[in-house]
C-alpha cells in the first residue's frame, strides 16, 4: 500500500497568511504617509530659516534697511549657494529684508513663526 503525501500549503493557510500581510499594510502605510508629510514640513521651515536668515546677513553686509528690496541674484552664491526648492516649485523671493518668505506648497506654514 502507498501512501500519498501532498506537499504545500493549503487553501486557508494561505489566505491567514495574505490577511497578516493586509493587516500590516494598513497599519504601515497611513504611517509612512504621515512621516512623508512630517519630514516635507521641516524640510520647507529649515529652508525658509535658510532664506531669512541670508536675507539678514546680506541686508547687515550691504547696510540696507529693512525695506530693501531683496533679489535671487543679490543672495546667490554668497549667501546661499544655491537657491531652495520645493518639489518642482521654487521658493518665491522676499520682497524685503524684514518680510517673512513663503513656502510654496505647505500654504499652513505662511503663518508659522520661524
Amino acid at each position: 500500500m502507498m501512501k500519498l503525501r501532498k506537499k504545500g500549503f493549503t487553501l486557508v493557510e494561505i489566505m491567514i497568511v495574505v490577511a497578516i500581510i493586509g493587516l500590516l499594510a494598513a497599519i504601515a502605510i497611513p504611517n509612512f504617509v504621515r512621516a512623508r508629510t512630517r519630514a516635507q514640513t521641516s524640510t520647507c521651515i529649515a529652508n525658509l530659516k535658510q532664506i531669512e536668515g541670508a536675507a539678514q546677513v546680506w541686508a547687515i553686509d550691504t547696510g540696507a534697511s529693512d525695506t530693501a528690496t531683496l533679489a535671487i541674484a543679490s543672495l546667490t552664491p554668497a549667501y546661499i549657494r544655491r537657491w531652495p526648492s520645493c518639489g518642482t516649485v521654487v521658493y518665491a523671493v522676499p520682497g524685503a529684508v524684514s518680510s517673512t518668505p513663503v513656502c510654496p506648497s505647505v500654504a499652513s506654514l505662511t503663518d508659522h513663526k520661524l
